[in-house]
């Protein structure tokens, strides 16, 4: 069991003292960096005395808790890959933070970093997880981090949803190899709210199979320069730009073309539909209003007669439902009958209209005596 505390830096810093002349008491005083990886480290002890402290590396070691470190105010890099640690605790006193390195641990949950404002990079990457688990993340955390983190490892947790980390505006770089990520829509929903990403690593994912995966990825961002660690030239990438530009066109003007064919055939439809015509009602003041055995027609419309044909025409070519049966029934008995009149209209013999009124003499009076006879 090795802890690390002042006495295991003294005995590590004997030569270094002896060539600077000093005493461990000022030499721990001026320590900013503290290098004690692969030494079988299992916990972190008393480190007070080096207050100016700024970079420590404890990766490769067997530290299964973080703690301790709540006197280096001034740390801005921790590496403490690769050891046994199950949870992130004890590191939101550090404020000055600015890159932290866990991965290879045992961490499902990524939390207690809302404190750290200057965050910038974050790796969890290869947690070693139970089977069929993967990596979480705190809702209040990833918030403190939208406006600071730019650069995000996380490859290797089995994750098959990055939806909830389109938060982070800020990331410049994402590391999401060897994970399960399988929706290319899903992914290019969050690749395209991130306005700075041009570092992009996705290999190893169930994604990089699909048609045209290189193509696809790269017009979501117009900011990609890497895409799993191949570098995007400007060639293709204008090339690529302007294809997605003719085929977003294309697809417009086909939506356009479907739109005004579905309102036209809409528009057609309401009419030969109509089920029920509003009722025609004689002018005000006029014969046929006063009488009710009157029968009024309406005058035609003029210049309407071709386009009520025309539409008849097609009403009569389509076939008939059993909501339009009844109608159609109608529409031939009318048809039926009006044929019957026209023959037995020709078959009587001519006689001259004796005493009739006549169109020149008096045309309302003619007209009712028609119809009244009829």
């Amino acid at each position: 069991m090795v802890k690390l505390n002042t006495d295991l830096i003294a005995k590590a810093s004997v030569k270094a003292r002896k060539q600077r002349d000093e005493s461990l008491a000022i030499y721990l005083k001026k320590l900013t960096h503290l290098y004690f990886s692969e030494k079988n480290i299992d916990q972190i002890d008393d480190l007070s005395q080096c207050r100016n402290l700024s970079v420590l590396y404890l990766y490769d070691n067997h530290i299964s808790r973080i703690q301790n470190l709540g006197f280096a105010a001034n740390l801005t890099h921790l590496y403490l890959q690769n050891n046994y640690i199950t949870r992130i605790e004890n590191i939101n006193q550090l404020q000055k933070l600015t890159k932290l390195y866990l991965g290879g641990n045992k961490i499902s949950l990524i939390e207690g970093l809302d404190k750290l404002e200057l965050l910038r990079e974050l790796h969890v990457d290869h947690q070693k997880l139970p089977v069929g688990e993967k990596l979480l993340f705190e809702p209040r955390t990833l918030a403190a981090l939208s406006t600071c983190l730019q650069v995000l490892n996380v490859s290797g947790n089995s994750l098959d949803d990055i939806t909830e980390l389109r938060i982070l505006r800020e990331v410049m770089q994402f590391l999401a190899s060897d994970n399960r990520l399988g929706d290319m829509k899903a992914v290019g929903a969050v690749v395209r709210t991130w306005r700075n990403l041009w570092r992009l690593e996705l290999n190893g994912n169930p994604i990089c199979h699909k048609a045209k995966y290189r193509d696809r990825i790269i017009v979501m961002n117009g900011c990609l320069a890497v895409l799993d660690g191949k570098e995007i030239s400007d060639t293709e990438k204008k090339f690529l730009l302007s294809w997605k530009e003719a085929k977003e066109a294309k697809r417009r003007q086909r939506l356009e073309e479907l739109e005004k064919q579905r309102m036209g055939e809409n528009d057609e439809r309401n009419i030969l539909n109509s089920k029920e015509l509003p009722p025609v009602q004689p002018p005000n003041g006029s014969r046929w209003s006063r009488n009710p055995n009157a029968i009024y027609m309406m005058p035609g419309l003029v210049g309407q007669r071709s386009k009520f044909d025309a539409i008849l025409a097609k009403s009569a070519s389509q076939p008939v439902t059993a909501a339009d049966r009844p109608r159609e029934i109608f529409r031939r008995s009318n048809t039926d009958l009006e044929l019957s009149f026209s023959k037995s209209q020709a078959q009587l013999p001519q006689h001259p209209t004796v005493g009739l009124p006549t169109r020149e003499s008096d045309p309302e009076a003619a007209v009712s005596h028609i119809i009244q006879a009829s």
